[in-house]
């Protein structure tokens, strides 16, 4: 069963009620969180050992991250909590997706077991392929490897995909897309994922004043640990009647109140309500940081300019590649 002759897309989180229709297949094995471009290397590698075959072809991740469960006091912050993240797998054309628990006990099961028990006798995988990186089993025993050896032992096939560079050179991680949207440069976080980042959140009811300046604004609230840099953004953002452009501004509103941060949004060429929709919000540029203001008339003039040159940034918008496309229903 390819991703062209799959009927839909599967996904378990019990590998008790683990489908008949993935037995057999090409497991692409990896936290995946983000399903950025190094990731999507595993996952192509994946797809094309499964061309062709009746072999599916389906990942297995893990929620959540295991450095949260090692030291939950510094939760990782989810480039793609676990619906968007399923969500990625799925475009990416996998027949499926296994997000299996991860918790201590998890984490100490020996390496051999983890192959007798979940990929053999549970999956019954006719092939594993995983990055340079990945590791398993109690105190990290499954080295790439070990796996290799175990899949010469048992019977299954193992591609270990190589680290995936950006064009500087550079090896593409969940870490530098974190850091990159912590310093504001938007443009490489996007280049490193090979899509717009974006994220989901419910309009909540905020104090209004986004409406006085004639900048009504749908206000959404972002995790605590999110790293992303206080300012204003272009946006593009999915509605439940459709895609708007928009202009964002993500901090504490300093010419104001200095409040709690709260992610607001104004969406062009909109009109009705957005109370308690879920919005997804894609990031397309970073226009500038957070200011202070003397006036709301000095405040409403800048954000005439930065309305304006969102309208240009949104104008020339070209997908960055074919998931891109896919997630902003975007035409070549």
């Amino acid at each position: 069963m390819s991703p062209s002759q799959s009927a839909s897309f599967l996904h378990v989180e019990d590998l008790d009620a683990f489908p008949e229709d993935l037995k057999g297949g090409i497991v692409a094995i990896g936290n995946f969180d983000g399903v950025h471009r190094g990731h999507r290397a595993v996952l192509d590698a994946a797809l094309g050992l499964g061309h062709g075959t009746h072999h599916p072809v389906f990942a297995m991740s893990f929620e959540p991250h295991p450095r949260t469960v090692f030291n939950p006091s510094k939760p990782v912050y989810r480039l793609t909590p676990p619906p968007l993240k399923v969500e990625m797998l799925k475009v990416c054309g996998l027949d499926g997706a296994l997000i299996l628990p991860f918790t201590r006990d998890f984490a100490g099961i020996e390496a051999n077991a983890f192959v007798q028990n979940i990929l053999i006798e549970t999956l019954g995988i006719s092939h594993a392929v995983t990055g340079y990186d990945f590791h398993f089993g109690k105190a990290r025993q499954g080295t790439p490897d070990y796996l290799r050896m175990a899949g010469a032992e048992h019977g299954f096939g193992v591609t270990i995909v190589q680290r995936e560079e950006d064009e500087g050179a550079e090896v593409i991680s969940s870490t530098r897309i974190r850091d990159s949207l912590a310093e504001g440069d938007l443009a490489q976080a996007n280049a490193l994922l090979g899509y717009r980042w974006f994220f989901e959140a419910t309009v909540e009811h905020g104090d209004k004043r986004g409406r006085d300046l004639g900048y009504p604004t749908a206000n959404l609230h972002m995790s605590n640990d999110c790293p992303l840099l206080q300012g204003i953004y272009a946006v593009k953002v999915k509605t439940e009647t459709g895609w708007f452009d928009g202009v964002a501004s993500y901090g504490r509103r300093p010419t104001f109140d200095s409040g709690a941060v709260v992610f607001e949004v104004f969406l062009f060429d909109f009109t009705g309500d957005l109370y308690g929709q879920s919005l997804r919000v894609h990031l397309v540029s970073h226009l500038r940081g957070e200011e202070k203001f003397e006036s709301a008339e000095a405040l409403i003039a800048q954000m005439d300019r930065d309305s304006e040159e969102a309208r240009a940034a949104l104008n020339s918008l070209q997908p960055l590649s074919e998931i891109d496309m896919k997630l902003l229903d975007l035409a070549l």
